[in-house]
């Protein structure tokens, strides 16, 4: 049995989709496994010993006509017995339906229920501390046979990637045998971003609580962002950040955020990536994002998340994102923080 997975992007979406390879592995344990990704996904796949065979849709097959064409065929050309569309888009849909699989999964739209041969409706709500995102993956797999299972993401380095990543660390000067925390300082957009006088804030309390040593992550081009929060944290802040070091390659940054106690901050790919690692987390969630559809295996001790609306008796329900935001002050959840770092920093 050959079967295939189709999650194009984002980073975060390609991670969360392993779970629909770990529980097909477990059920058709003979069965070649590929996963149908976009090139920049591939440093959170590496490894992962639930696929047998990545299969990247690159730039010039996307933007080709005739690339895209030869790449459909190629698909087709495969003989999948199972195709599952864990992207969900009409270009996904049509991938799917021209793969010429006997069985082809997707979620339910109008134009998905006229292409393929099953189709799974999306809930409202969830129904387990798992969120939805994992919940609707897992969904999927009813089709097959396949009864819902609690999985979480997984994530695996190498001995070799592992031990690099701490060599890196203990040059930069920084020690491993102490807490050792990475920021997660920006968002992957402005309006997730949460206030950067308020970043500062967070840092400024969790550096008065406990002895920590402070990373940070963002996106290269962000630089000058996390600069203004760095710039904005008092002296004493200051000198327990290593504001110079920084890693612009996934895998390196993985190996990295592999040595640390946690990972406190914005809530984005970075939150999702430490809880495949088994990285405690402490995530901020914007506004604009429904804080259950992504809270994967939330618990009251080594993954916690804060949102605006978990604070609705106190804070006014008006106003844009921006406007919301600038009103979640750090000091409405620095008692959930501080039981975070009591019980993750030692």
């Amino acid at each position: 049995m050959k079967i295939l997975v189709i999650q194009k992007k984002r980073i975060g979406d390609v991670l969360t989709s392993t779970i629909i390879l770990e529980a097909l592995r477990a059920h058709f344990p003979n069965a070649e496994l590929h996963y149908l990704i976009y090139e920049n996904s591939y440093a959170v796949v590496k490894n992962n010993k639930f696929i047998d065979k990545i299969v990247i849709l690159d730039e010039k097959s996307r933007k080709g006509k005739w690339a895209y064409l030869t790449f459909l065929f190629k698909i087709r050309k495969e003989k999948y017995d199972i195709v599952i569309d864990a992207y969900g888009k009409p270009n996904s849909i049509v991938l799917a339906w021209f793969s010429g699989a006997k069985k082809t999964i997707s979620f339910e739209k109008s134009y998905s229920k006229l292409l393929l041969t099953n189709v799974v409706h999306r809930n409202i709500s969830s129904d387990s501390n798992a969120s939805k995102a994992l919940e609707h993956r897992m969904a999927l797999l009813k089709p097959l046979g396949i009864d819902f299972q609690l999985l979480a993401p997984k994530l695996f380095l190498s001995e070799e990637e592992i031990t690099i990543g701490k060599q890196k660390l203990i040059e930069a000067k920084i020690d491993i045998s102490k807490n050792l925390l990475m920021i997660s300082a920006l968002g992957s957009q402005d309006v997730k971003n949460y206030p950067l006088p308020f970043m500062a804030q967070v840092l400024d309390y969790i550096v008065a609580q406990k002895k920590v040593q402070i990373l940070f992550n963002y996106l290269p081009w962000q630089q000058n962002k996390a600069i203004e929060i760095y710039n904005l944290c008092n002296e004493i802040t200051k000198k327990n950040i290593f504001i110079d070091f920084f890693q612009d390659d996934l895998r390196e940054f993985l190996a990295i955020l592999y040595h640390c106690k946690a990972l406190i901050g914005n809530e984005g790919g970075a939150a999702n990536m430490a809880k495949a690692l088994q990285i405690p987390t402490f995530s901020i969630y914007s506004p604009g994002i429904i804080k259950t559809d992504w809270n994967v295996l939330e618990n009251t001790t080594t993954n916690i998340s804060v949102h605006y609306d978990d604070y609705a008796d106190e804070l006014p329900n008006e106003g844009d994102l921006f406007e919301k935001y600038s009103k979640f002050k750090p000091n409405y959840f620095y008692d959930k923080l501080c039981d975070f770092l009591n019980f993750n920093c030692k």
